[in-house]
């Protein structure tokens, strides 16, 4: 298997069959894929191997679904571990990924069909506005892609989720990206701007609560709302829809490049942050020190935790949730992660290719 590298683009053309999916130069983390079996992915970082693109299966089709593409039906799929289950009649799409430090799922480079970029999408459905139909929620997407691009920043900002590829309806949130430093300031102004975003706030709360009430464990509500407020997140002035912008890392970022993983077993412990400067981004990275000990699969748990050095995490959830100072229950693999860069060492690591189990981070007090 080729080492992990940076991306490049695939050789097959671009499909015709919609306006938002082309081919450009490089593909990111949180475009979305189409496959020649019309499966569609949505990629997961910006390391890949030679031979696929990693990712998990987004949308699907099937007659139980409640979306329509390229006049089929198709289903969405919000669980990544779940698309083992979609693609068990295509081994092919399983691949083991040095970086991450296990196998995972993602579509062969040569069976991809139409890349869906966020930030083309962006430019596409502010030049066609019919694109995005007449639902209360694409009205308030209109205007929030009216704001980045008189901000100039539509280079730094992009629409992914259902608007990404046209399946979106009238339940749909909406879901950005922004890249880089320059992106994350642009996004802050973008939440800030009250006339089209408004903050989970008093009765509201309840609503983010329920939403993000699987992530509880080992966390209080109000320990889970500090954390969430620290998030871009809120609701469309007009509709009331949840709204969320994940930070992603600046174009040519190589931090996880060459890194390899290699997993030593579970772990489940308190940790205070150290550092929060590169968790800001996804995938997230950020330093910790381990003060106890709460389960683990490891023999003498107590000698790793002493060397173990950082979180990192492939969970958008966690991204830029915790701040230098903070003490926090992690449950996670436990990893050693060998690269060029200064993050060499133990550490705890989040990913969402765990069929077993839910890996979770969580504001302890």
């Amino acid at each position: 298997m080729s080492a992990p590298g940076w991306s490049i683009p695939p050789s097959s053309s671009a499909s015709k069959s919609s306006p938002l999916g082309t081919v450009l130069a490089t593909i990111r983390d949180r475009d979305y894929l189409l496959d020649r079996a019309g499966v569609i992915f949505k990629v997961i970082g910006d390391v890949h191997p030679g031979t696929h693109f990693l990712g998990y299966v987004k949308y699907y089709p099937d007659a139980r679904g409640d979306r329509a593409l390229f006049g089929r039906t198709y289903r969405q799929n919000s669980v990544v571990s779940k698309a083992f289950g979609i693609l068990a009649d295509r081994p092919e799409c399983y691949v083991y990924s040095p970086a991450v430090g296990c196998v995972i799922t993602g579509v062969p480079r040569e069976d991809i069909v139409t890349h869906y970029s966020c930030r083309q999408a962006l430019t596409a459905l502010h030049q066609a506005p019919s694109l995005l139909g007449q639902t209360a929620v694409s009205v308030d997407l209109l205007a929030i892609i009216n704001w980045i691009v008189a901000a100039g920043a539509a280079d730094v900002i992009g629409v992914t989720g259902s608007f990404l590829v046209g399946a979106c309806n009238a339940r749909s949130d909406i879901d950005l990206v922004c890249y880089g430093p320059r992106g994350y300031e642009a996004a802050q102004a973008l939440f800030a701007e009250r006339a089209l975003i408004r903050p989970y706030e008093g009765e509201t709360l309840t609503r983010l609560y329920v939403r993000r009430a699987k992530y509880m464990e080992g966390g209080s509500f109000d320990a889970l709302m500090r954390q969430e407020a620290r998030k871009l997140q809120g609701l469309t002035a007009g509709a009331g829809a949840h709204i969320n912008c994940e930070p992603l890392r600046a174009d040519g970022d190589k931090t996880f490049a060459g890194v390899v993983a290699k997993e030593v077993g579970a772990i489940s412990v308190l940790a205070r942050i150290t550092d929060h400067s590169e968790g800001l981004v996804t995938p997230a990275l950020y330093g910790i020190k381990v003060e106890t000990v709460m389960q683990s699969t490891v023999d003498e748990p107590a000698v790793f935790a002493r060397r173990i050095t950082h979180l990192r995490s492939y969970l958008g959830a966690y991204t830029g949730a915790f701040r230098t100072g903070d003490v926090v229950y992690l449950s996670g693999r436990l990893v050693h992660i060998h690269g060029p860069g200064a993050h060499s060492g133990f550490g705890i690591e989040l990913t969402p290719w765990s069929a077993a189990e839910s890996f979770l981070a969580n504001l302890a007090h």
